[in-house]
């Protein structure tokens, strides 16, 4: 057992000691809110938005793309859970940025010797900005999305803890 699980363990036994009325929280959020953001370790899309546990669904991937498994869950969260209002939110300094379509194809290529990752669409970044326009309307423009939903999109600045808003359809 690795370093990391043991201390996940204890951890975990002092927070279910602890866990009280949480386990009175409904699945449904509470402020009918989404947000679609990155996978990133430094972000804390609760904290930084003002909000608690059981206020939103939080769905998270690299890059906080507006993926097909993304769209998926945003689809889930309105239809099944009352959701009405989605945020997608990008950064700074995003690991997304660093590398392009061909790059990560031809990087896989060369460490696992297959072709497999040729025929992934990685969803890199290339302009943050445009990165959140886009995303924002590809979910708006999806055909299971309804268009009572309220949508925007935004940059958090990893270097501030701020949150400019980019988009709102």
């Amino acid at each position: 057992m690795t370093h990391n699980i043991e201390k996940i363990k204890i951890a975990n036994q002092q927070y279910a000691e602890g866990f009280g009325k949480k386990s009175d929280l409904s699945a449904s959020p509470a402020k009918r809110l989404a947000i679609l953001t990155c996978m990133d370790a430094r972000l804390e899309p609760l904290a930084f938005l003002g909000l608690e546990l059981g206020d939103a669904h939080i769905i998270r991937n690299a890059g906080g793309r507006a993926s097909d498994d993304a769209i998926r869950s945003l689809v889930i969260s309105n239809i099944f859970l009352g959701t009405n209002e989605w945020l997608v939110i990008h950064h700074s300094e995003c690991g997304m940025e660093r590398f392009t379509q061909e790059e990560m194809g031809k990087l896989l290529r060369e460490k696992l010797n297959t072709f497999e990752g040729d025929f992934i669409n990685w969803l890199s970044i290339s302009d943050r900005i445009q990165s959140v326009k886009d995303d924002v309307l590809h979910i708006r423009n999806h055909p299971l999305v309804s268009e009572d939903i309220k949508l925007s999109g935004y940059l958090f600045d990893t270097k501030t803890g701020k949150l400019t808003e980019v988009i709102k359809v």
